[in-house]
C-alpha cells in the first residue's frame, strides 16, 4: 500500500476535455492532506495532448475528428476513445510525491498491476525505453510502463509536481471495470471523495478551452 489515506472519487458523469482537465487542476491546487483517487469519462471523442506536445502532431497521428485538449502534465498524445482513465493526487508531504520521477512512477504502476492481476489482465512493468520515435503514448513504452500479455503498451501516465504535490494523470487500454477497485491497492483506509467537496473549478476550463492554450506548442 502506498498510502494509509485515500480518498476515491468514481466521477460517473462524463466530461468534456476541458472539463476532466479543469478538475483535476483544481483537486491538485486545493488538495488537502489526503491523496485522492479520481476515475473519470469522456463525453465525446477525445485526444489529450502533453504539455509539450502540439495539436498538429496529433492530428497527423489521430485525424481531424477527435477534439483536442492540452493537459498540465508531460507525457505522449493519448487517445481517449478507447481507454479508462484516471487521475491520482497525492500532497506534497507523502513519500511518493517526494520520490524522483521514475521511482514514483514504478511505485504507482506497480500497485495498478496489481490491481489489473487481480481482473484477470495479464501485465508486466517495462523494463526499459522502447526504440520507437512517436509522440503517441502507447506506442512508445518508456520505462515503468505497463505491458500487456502480448507486449503492447497497456498502461501509462503523465505526471507534474507543484508546490501543492503530485498530479498523476493515467491511462489504461482495457475496458470493463477493471480500475474500479483500484484504491483498494493504494490505500490501507479507503474514503469516498464527495463530489460536495469540489470547489469552484469552472473557470480553469476557459484556459482549457482556449486557442492561447491549446496551440501554446506548435
Amino acid at each position: 500500500m502506498l498510502f494509509e489515506k485515500l480518498k476515491v472519487w468514481l466521477d460517473r458523469e462524463p466530461r468534456t476535455g476541458p472539463e476532466n482537465m479543469a478538475i483535476d487542476q483544481w483537486l491538485t491546487e486545493n488538495l488537502g492532506e489526503v491523496p485522492i483517487l479520481r476515475l473519470y469519462r469522456w463525453e465525446g471523442d477525445w485526444v489529450s495532448l502533453g504539455c509539450f506536445q502540439s495539436r498538429g502532431e496529433g492530428r497527423r497521428l489521430f485525424g481531424e475528428e477527435p477534439e483536442y485538449v492540452r493537459r498540465w502534465t508531460g507525457g505522449g498524445i493519448v487517445d481517449h476513445r478507447n481507454d479508462q482513465t484516471y487521475t491520482l493526487v497525492i500532497p506534497r508531504g507523502e513519500d511518493v510525491a517526494q520520490a524522483c520521477g521514475c521511482e514514483r512512477y514504478a511505485k504507482i504502476h506497480g500497485e495498478l498491476a496489481r490491481c489489473l492481476r487481480e481482473s484477470g489482465i495479464a501485465c508486466e512493468l517495462a523494463e526499459r525505453d522502447s526504440v520507437a520515435k512517436s509522440a503517441a503514448c502507447f506506442e512508445k513504452p518508456v520505462t515503468w510502463d505497463l505491458l500487456g500479455a502480448d507486449g503492447a503498451k497497456l498502461a501509462g501516465a503523465g505526471q507534474r509536481r507543484t508546490r501543492h504535490g503530485l498530479l498523476h494523470q493515467g491511462s489504461v487500454a482495457v475496458s470493463g471495470s477493471a480500475l474500479e477497485n483500484f484504491g483498494d491497492f493504494l490505500g490501507s483506509d479507503c474514503s469516498i471523495f464527495e463530489s460536495g467537496e469540489l470547489g469552484e473549478w469552472e473557470e480553469l476550463a476557459v484556459k482549457y478551452r482556449s486557442e492561447k492554450w491549446l496551440e501554446r506548442v506548435l
